[in-house]
This record gives structure tokens, C-alpha cells and sequence, in this order.
């Protein structure tokens, strides 16, 4: 294609010259408000004062996906060659790449150069489409907007082949020139659409940038200032590479953009999870959306970026709740599970105390009566470590009584014993003389030695040397007591001993703990005001400590007293195991208390109420009747039976619940399996006393 050398025609007789036409139009577009409302009056002045038969102007948009694209934005046709010229054509980016005289025009296009010939001059694409459209000859310019360019104004004509003037090339400057401000200045579509996007990327909640085909930031919004630590003026023209990306992914990489592309992983066009690196060199987990953009001849990548520590710290906290739900419902299925097998173990216990209790009372002769002492002693430990094992799982609340730390520890150690001795691990004790009193809840002051003996137990499962456990209780001088639990295992490193009390975290391998054991101690010390804390013990291993506040003034040392008679004589006993109401049947005997049995709560029974009756036992648990509700029955037509009735349960501390909702004016005595002499001595005496002080 020839570019053509100018040479001056005289326009027809009476036809305004092209100067004088662009004053007009200049005139005009400064007038109108919106340049898109006078285009159409104005391509068509401008084609009658060039002497052409068709007017175009064209706009250059960017496609999603296709990159740019030049549309036609109007367009004006003479009336004379309306039949037979064909409309403009639409070329977009993709036809631009494959034709060379498109790809050298655009890049003349962009430098403002003057596009005029003659259809038979030119070559491939551009020669086809011309001869289409019945083009002659044809002059455009490009059209400027925002800084960048915006499409291109040309006039055809369409009858002959034509020279342009100088006249006529500078006239159609002018006007595209004067296009180009009106486009700039109107309330366009582009401009309102330009507000908009500015005000998104001000108002974005998400750190914004944008960087080009070279990885320079040319645009970075207050989000992406909050997040990084930049501020726009510091970050805008340097490379992406070097200021947000961690330093350790820039090896191998020239620039932003070459990282942005990846290796076999391009992030541009994808929603993806990585991490970015801020101004003070603290590396971020974020979402990334990357985007390309064409905008005329520049390629530009727009970041959304999304600061996800927030996220990532909801999610582990939602992870620490479900997790400690799921240990939650393990101890409570734990705790149902013990409930169950205590009173299982319970009832057979009961039975071993009460007929080992008789043959002591009956025996003919010592060797006999030791025995039967024996037999006694260890069914009431086997009672005893049930009902610790009880007291650590059930999720009760905090109920503080005068306790025996001394007891505690004994309580403690019978629980963990077996696991001591199968691992052939040692156990120290050095308690402190007589009883060590304190307020405080035994089951839970009993979980937290049991946790403290377990942990030490499994610190020590890979010593090979010494294996030992030394157990302590003691009295301080301003009358705190307290216990501590000493190991000779590898101890605690000191970077993570800040960390010991936290729930869930645990060094032990996995399946050996959950985490959860000193946590739960120190919120059982906690709600006691007490102290605890960790020692580190020289050579090796590990102290924790316990420390309780002193008893309150009023409250003195515990002492066993010998339950007196209690003048009782008639008594009923309710209970669907023979064996355990048998054995109770005989230990009132024994106490002058004549026994009437029945398994089951039914009419007969209750006829025995018109008898004369001075004391009710009632299994907690049985098939047709809780005891709860047999006694909900008496008391209601005999509320004086209310201090007379005794529950017997293995299972108190399940049992709390239900008697809680009892009126505190109407609530049963206790009796817990396994029962000796002295535990149902006791209960006679509590319900005659009881007796005695309302009459």
C-alpha cells in the first residue's frame, strides 16, 4: 500500500471547504452535552463537506476472552450507494495478529499517523473487505480518549478514486481531535463505567492491583495499601516480584509477569489459595483471582487478592470447637458406659460386702474372720475404683466439701496402679501426716492426680533407665495444702512449657493422648482458686504441682464418728436383685431391723403402708420403677415417709441430676453399693436423727 502524496482539488461550487466544516463540527461537539446525541448530524456534515459518500467512527472495546475488538460506535452512508456498498466490517484482535498490513496499521494507528490511499493499493484482508464495501478511496485518523486511544474516525468514497488534500487531512485532525475531548468531558457510557470501576476499586474490601506485561504495579487500591504496608506513591512502578511476592519463590524468575505465568501452573485466569509477602516481610495466606486484561496494545494483569488469616483462624477455631465437642461426647458416652457397668459391678460388690461382713461377724474362728476381712477389704476397693472412675468422667459441676487430700492421692493411685506396675514403673509416696483437709470436690481433685499419674506413666513408657513416679502432699505455713506429681522422665522442652496447659495440645504420639488431661486439671484448680504449675526437675523430667487455699474458719478436721443405735425396727426394702436385697436384709438384722423384700413396687407392696414401717430402702435403678419415682408416690400420700426413705444407688453421682429436682424440704438419704455395716448403720442413724428432730 502507497501512502499518497497530497495534491489540491477545489472543492465543488457552493460547498463549504473542510476548514470551515470542522469549525462547525468543532463548534457543535463543545456545545453538546453528549456527543453520542449530535454523532449522527455530525458524521453526516462531515461527509457532505468532504465530498465522500460514507462516514464511520469506529471504537475500539476490550472483549472477555478475545481481547480487543473495533466495532463500529456510528456510522452514515449516502443515500446514492445505500444499495450496493456493504456495511463496515467489525476486526477484532485475533484477525489483527494474523494479517501483517493490520498489525503494522495498528501500530501506525497508535501513533497517530495518517491512514489514506486508494482500495488497489492494498493487499490481503483489508483489499477484500474494501472492494465489498464498493471503497475507492479512504482517509482516517485515530480518535484519543483518557490517555489512551479510544477508535478511529474515517471517511470513503464509494463513486471514485481520490487524492486528499492537506486541507482535508488536517480538517479531519481537527475534528477527531475535537471527538476525543468531547468523549473525555461527556457523561458517556465509557465515563460513567470508568466512575464506577474507580469508585469499586476505592471501595473494595480486597486488596486490588494491577501490573503489566512487564510485572510493574500501576495501580494498588487502599485495600491492598492496608494489607501490604505500602503506600500507593511507594509501590506504583515497581515490579510485582520484588515487593509482594515471597522472596523465596523468586529464584528463576525475571519478573512478575514471567511469575504470574508459573511453570506448567500459570496463576492468570484461576481462583487459587497461595501466600504473598508485606512490607515487613511477613508472609500472608491469600486467595488469588488473576485476570488478564487487553486494553489497546497493553496487556494488563488485574489481582484480586484476599487476606485469608482471618478465615484460616476461624476455621482452626471451629476445628478446636468440633474437636473438643467430639472428646465432650466421648467422655459423656464414657461416663454412660461407666454408669452402666458400675451399677453391673455394683450390685455383685454389694453382695461380697454384706455376706463377707456376716462371716466376719459369724465366724467360729480367727483364721476364718481374717479371711473374711480379705474378702471384704477387696471388694471395697474394687467399690472405691469404681466410683473414682466415675467421678473423672462424669461431667458434673464443682460441689466442694471438707476433703481429705491424703484420701485424694490414695484415691488416685489405686486408679493408675495397674498401669504402674505393668510398666514396671516405681511409685514413691510421702504423705503427709493425718488427715490434710481441704475444701474441695473429691472426684475432681482425684481426675487431676489420676491425669497427673497417667501423664507421667507415659512419659516414662520409653526410659530405659531409672523408671520412677514420687507422689507428695503437703501443709504450708500460712495453711495452704497442696500434692505434686514428680516423674524421672525426659521432661518438658522450654520452648513449648507456655503451651502445656492448652487444650488439645499434646506431645504424645498419636492414639496415646488427646490433649485434654492438663487442660481440664487446671480448669478443675481454677474454679478451686487453687494454683498449678510445672517444675522442671534436675537431671531430667517433670513436677507439676498442686496448691489449694486453706480451709475458712468453722471448718475443722474430719473425724469418724461411731453411728449410735438407732431405734429402728421395721424396714422395706425394694430391689429387683435378690441377692443385693438379701445382703442388706441380713446387716439389718443383725441391728435389730426386721426386713420385709420386694422386687417389684406393686399394690401388695403398697398395703404394707398401713403396716407399721420405720424405714424404706429403694433401689435407684430398676426395670419397672426408678426409686425416684417410688418415692415421688409414698411421699405423696404420706409425706412424712419423705425423711424414712433411703435411696441405694452405684451410682450417686449420675443419680445428682435427677435428685436435684427433688424440693429441698423432700429429699431421700443415700446409701452407695457396695455397703458395709457402717454404711447402712449410718443411714439408720441419719434417718432416725432426722426423725427424732421433727417430732
Amino acid at each position: 500500500m502507497t501512502l499518497l502524496t497530497v495534491s489540491r482539488t477545489d472543492n465543488p461550487s457552493g460547498t463549504p471547504s473542510p476548514t470551515i466544516v470542522a469549525g462547525q463540527i468543532v463548534r457543535r461537539l463543545r456545545q453538546a452535552q453528549d456527543w453520542q446525541i449530535e454523532i449522527d448530524h455530525i458524521l453526516e456534515c462531515f461527509a457532505r463537506g468532504f465530498g465522500g459518500h460514507r462516514t464511520i467512527l469506529f471504537r475500539l472495546r476490550d472483549l472477555p476472552g478475545q481481547g480487543f475488538a473495533q466495532s463500529i460506535a456510528a456510522y452514515w452512508v449516502d443515500p446514492r450507494i445505500d444499495a450496493f456498498a456493504a456495511p463496515p466490517t467489525t476486526i477484532n484482535q485475533a484477525l489483527v495478529e494474523s494479517d501483517p498490513l493490520l498489525e503494522r496499521l495498528a501500530e501506525e494507528g497508535r501513533q497517530g499517523k495518517i491512514f489514506a490511499g486508494l482500495t488497489r493499493d492494498l493487499t490481503g484482508f483489508l483489499r477484500n473487505d474494501f472492494e465489498q464495501q464498493h471503497i475507492k478511496s479512504f482517509l482516517s485518523v485515530a480518535v484519543s480518549a483518557h490517555g489512551h486511544l479510544w477508535g478511529t474516525l474515517a471517511v470513503n468514497d464509494c463513486i471514485v478514486e481520490r487524492n486528499w488534500t492537506d486541507d482535508e487531512i488536517a480538517a479531519l485532525e481537527i475534528i477527531a481531535a475535537a471527538l476525543g475531548d468531547a468523549v473525555e468531558r461527556s457523561l458517556s457510557e465509557y465515563h460513567v463505567s470508568e466512575i464506577i470501576r474507580r469508585t469499586m476499586l476505592q471501595a473494595s474490601l480486597d486488596a486490588i492491583m494491577v501490573v503489566d506485561e512487564t510485572g510493574s504495579i500501576i495501580e494498588f487500591n487502599p485495600a491492598a495499601e492496608k494489607m501490604f504496608g505500602w503506600t500507593r506513591d511507594e509501590v506504583l512502578g515497581k515490579d510485582l516480584l520484588d515487593t509482594v511476592i515471597p522472596t523465596y519463590y523468586r529464584k528463576g524468575y525475571n519478573n512478575g509477569a514471567e511469575y504470574l505465568a508459573g511453570r506448567g501452573s500459570p496463576m492468570v485466569g484461576h481462583r487459587l489459595e497461595t501466600v504473598t509477602q508485606n512490607a515487613a516481610g511477613e508472609i500472608i495466606p491469600i486467595e488469588l483471582t488473576a485476570n488478564e486484561m487487553r486494553l489497546a496494545d497493553r496487556r494488563l494483569i488485574l489481582g484480586s487478592i484476599r487476606d485469608l488469616r482471618e478465615k484460616h483462624h476461624a476455621e482452626e477455631e471451629i476445628n478446636r470447637q468440633r474437636e473438643k465437642l467430639h472428646q465432650n461426647e466421648k467422655m459423656a458416652a464414657m461416663g454412660s458406659l461407666l454408669a452402666g457397668v458400675s451399677h453391673e459391678l455394683n450390685n455383685p460388690l454389694a453382695v461380697v460386702v454384706a455376706q463377707s461382713t456376716l462371716l466376719y461377724e459369724f465366724a467360729p474362728d480367727p483364721q476364718t474372720k481374717l479371711r473374711a476381712e480379705k474378702v471384704r477389704a477387696a471388694a471395697e476397693r474394687c467399690g472405691r475404683i469404681v466410683k473414682s472412675f466415675l467421678g473423672m468422667v462424669r461431667l458434673h459441676p464443682t460441689a466442694r466439701s471438707e476433703t481429705d487430700l491424703n484420701q485424694v492421692i490414695r484415691a488416685a493411685l489405686e486408679v493408675t496402679a495397674y498401669g504402674a506396675r505393668s510398666s514396671g514403673i516405681s511409685i514413691d509416696t510421702d504423705l503427709a501426716p493425718g488427715p490434710l483437709s481441704v475444701m474441695a470436690d473429691a472426684d475432681h481433685m482425684t481426675q487431676v492426680a489420676a491425669n497427673f499419674l497417667v501423664n507421667s506413666q507415659h512419659a516414662l513408657a520409653a526410659a530405659s533407665e531409672l523408671r520412677s513416679i514420687k507422689v507428695r502432699t503437703f501443709r504450708n505455713a500460712d495453711g495452704s495444702a497442696g500434692f505434686s506429681v514428680e516423674d524421672s522422665g525426659p521432661g518438658i522442652a522450654e520452648t513449648i512449657r507456655d503451651r502445656i496447659f492448652e487444650s488439645y495440645f499434646t506431645t504424645k504420639p498419636v492414639g496415646v493422648g488427646t490433649g485434654i488431661g492438663l487442660s481440664i486439671s487446671k480448669a478443675i484448680v481454677d474454679r478451686h482458686n487453687g494454683k498449678i504449675w510445672f517444675e522442671p526437675v534436675e537431671p531430667a523430667g517433670a513436677r507439676f504441682v498442686v496448691e489449694l487455699p486453706p480451709m475458712q474458719a468453722g471448718h475443722g478436721t474430719a473425724m469418724e464418728s461411731v453411728p449410735k443405735s438407732s431405734g429402728l425396727r421395721h424396714a422395706v426394702i425394694i430391689d429387683d436383685e435378690p441377692d443385693v436385697a438379701g445382703s442388706l436384709s441380713d446387716i439389718l438384722e443383725l441391728m435389730g431391723v426386721k426386713a420385709r423384700i420386694f422386687s417389684t413396687w406393686d399394690s401388695d407392696a403398697e398395703a404394707l403402708l398401713d403396716q407399721p414401717v420405720d424405714i424404706i430402702f429403694s433401689d435407684l435403678r430398676m426395670p419397672d420403677r426408678s426409686g425416684i419415682t417410688i418415692f415421688r408416690e409414698i411421699v405423696a400420700k404420706q409425706p412424712g415417709m419423705a425423711q424414712r426413705f433411703v435411696l441405694v444407688t452405684g451410682d450417686l453421682i449420675g443419680a445428682k441430676a435427677e435428685l436435684e429436682q427433688l424440693p429441698p424440704n423432700l429429699k431421700p438419704h443415700i446409701l452407695e453399693k457396695p455397703f458395709s455395716t457402717f454404711d447402712v448403720r449410718s443411714a439408720l442413724s441419719a434417718v432416725s436423727d432426722q426423725v427424732a428432730d421433727n417430732e
